[in-house]
C-alpha cells in the first residue's frame, strides 16, 4: 500500500525526522490561507498523487506570494497530472501540499528497503539526491552506498556515521545525520514498511538536515497490527477493480494486455502470465482467487475480469487442491450467464472433482473452450483472441 507525501512526512515527524512545515488543502482559497500562515518568503505548492516525477509533470510549483499559491493550486486541483509513472491517462489531483520554502545547500538520497537476498533491511544512500536513483545506479553505481542492518541490534550508530562521512556531510552535522537515519529506520520497522525513501534529503544553508520529499510503502501482510497505517489508504488513488477485489480477499493487479487470467495460487498465476506471453499474447491482469475460494468468490472474480473494457478473452487455469473444480465451474457458469459473456473463454482445470467440473461446463450451454494442459490453454486463448 502506498500513501501520499504529506502522510509519509507526518509519520517521519513522529520518529524525529525533520520535515518542512506544510499544510494539505483541497481548494485554492485554502492554499492562499496556508501560504499566509506559513509566513513571508518562498512557498512550494505540490500536487499529492501516488506517483513520482511530479516536478517534471508540472505538479510542483515554487511561488512567492499567497495569491500565486492560490493560482497554482487552482491550476492543479481537479486536473489530471501526467508523469512517467502514471501513464498517459494521468492521475487526478484532489489535494495539494502547501509547504514552506527552504534554502538548499546540498541534495542527498536516503532510503530503507528490504533486501530479499539477505532477508534484512538495507540502508541505501547517495550523494546524488533529487534525481531518479535508478538513473544513478545505472550511470554511476559507485555513488550508491549501502549498509545492511542486523535485525538484533538495529541500525547501529557506527553504520550511520560511516555513511555520513562517505556522503561528505560536514562534521558539525554528523550527529543530526545519525539521528535522522536512525529515526527513519525506526519508522520503517515500527510501521512494517516495505520502503521508506527520502529523495531529496537536504542540507540547508542554515545547517539543518531534513526530508524535502518522502515516500513510504507498506507490507499488506502486517495490516492486522497496523490499523493507523491502513486508515491512511486513499482509495481514489487505486484502480477501482483492485479495490473491489480486495473487498472479496482477491489478489488482483491490472496490467496492459487483453487476455484476462483467473488462477488459484500466486506461483501458478505468474506461470500462466508467462506462458500467455510465450505464445504471443498479453495478460490483462494478475488474479489469484486463493486456494479456498467459494462459488461466490469465483463469480465476483469473473465479474471483475470482465469489467475491464480492454479484455478480449479470458483464461481460467485452476489446480483443484483445497479448491474444488466443480465449485469453480459453477461460479464461472453463473457469472458468465449473468454477464452474457461474448469474448472467448478457455478453461483448464485439474485436481479435486475435475470430472464433475467439466460436466458442469459442458452442460451449461455456454461456448467454453476446454484444455488439458497450460500450454494448450495458452495457445488456444491467444489464437481465439486474435480471431475475435
Amino acid at each position: 500500500m502506498n500513501i501520499h507525501e504529506f502522510q509519509a512526512k507526518e509519520i517521519l515527524r513522529r520518529f524525529g525526522v525533520a520535515v518542512p512545515r506544510g499544510m494539505v488543502v483541497t481548494t485554492a482559497a485554502e492554499a492562499q490561507a496556508a501560504a499566509q500562515q506559513l509566513g513571508e518568503g518562498v512557498t512550494v505548492v505540490k500536487a499529492q498523487i501516488h506517483a513520482g516525477g511530479r516536478g517534471k509533470g508540472g505538479g510542483v510549483k515554487v511561488v512567492k506570494s499567497p495569491q500565486e499559491a492560490a493560482e497554482k493550486a487552482r491550476q492543479m486541483l481537479g486536473k489530471n497530472l501526467v508523469t512517467h509513472q502514471t501513464g498517459p491517462e494521468g492521475r487526478q489531483v484532489r489535494r495539494v501540499l502547501v509547504e514552506q520554502g527552504v534554502e538548499i545547500e546540498r541534495e542527498l538520497y536516503l532510503a530503507m528497503v528490504l533486501d530479499r537476498a539477505q532477508s534484512r533491511v538495507t540502508v541505501i544512500c547517495s550523494s546524488e539526491g533529487g534525481v531518479e536513483i535508478e538513473e544513478v545506479a545505472a550511470k554511476t553505481p559507485q555513488k550508491i552506498l549501502k549498509e545492511t542492518v542486523d535485525p538484533v541490534i538495529g541500525l547501529a550508530t557506527f553504520q550511520c556515521r560511516r555513511l555520513a562521512f562517505a556522503l561528505n556531510i560536514p562534521s558539525e552535522l554528523i550527529g543530526k545525520a545519525v539521528a535522522l537515519m536512525q529515526g527513519l529506520y525506526r519508522a520503517f520497522e515500527e510501521t512494517d514498511a516495505s520502503l521508506a525513501e527520502i529523495n531529496p534529503l537536504i542540507i540547508t544553508k542554515d545547517g539543518q538536515i531534513m526530508a524535502l520529499d518522502a515516500k513510504m510503502n507498506f507490507d499488506s501482510n502486517a495490516f492486522f497490527r497496523q490499523k493507523e497505517i491502513v486508515a491512511l489508504r486513499d482509495l481514489d488513488e487505486e484502480d477501482p477493480r483492485e479495490v473491489e477485489a480486495s473487498q472479496y480477499d482477491l489478489s488482483y493487479i491490472s496490467l496492459d494486455g487483453n487476455i484476462a487470467c483467473m488462477v488459484n495460487g500466486a506461483g501458478l498465476a505468474m506461470a500462466t502470465m508467462d506462458i500467455i506471453k510465450h505464445y504471443g499474447g498479453e495478460p490483462a491482469n494478475f488474479l489469484d482467487v486463493g486456494g479456498g475460494a467459494d462459488q461466490e468468490k469465483v463469480a465476483e472474480a469473473f465479474r471483475i475480469l470482465l469489467a475491464d473494457s480492454r479484455v478480449r478473452g479470458v483464461l481460467i487455469n485452476i489446480f483443484g487442491g483445497i479448491m474444488r473444480c466443480d465449485v469453480l465451474a459453477q461460479g464461472v457458469v453463473d457469472a458468465a450467464r449473468e454477464l452474457k459473456i461474448t469474448v472467448p473463454l478457455v478453461v483448464r482445470m485439474q485436481g479435486t472433482n475435475v470430472e464433475q467440473g467439466r460436466q458442469i461446463l459442458e452442460g451449461s450451454g455456454l461456448t467454453i473452450i476446454s484444455a488439458d494442459t497450460m500450454a494448450e490453454a495458452a495457445e488456444k486463448i491467444v489464437k481465439a483472441v486474435k480471431q475475435f
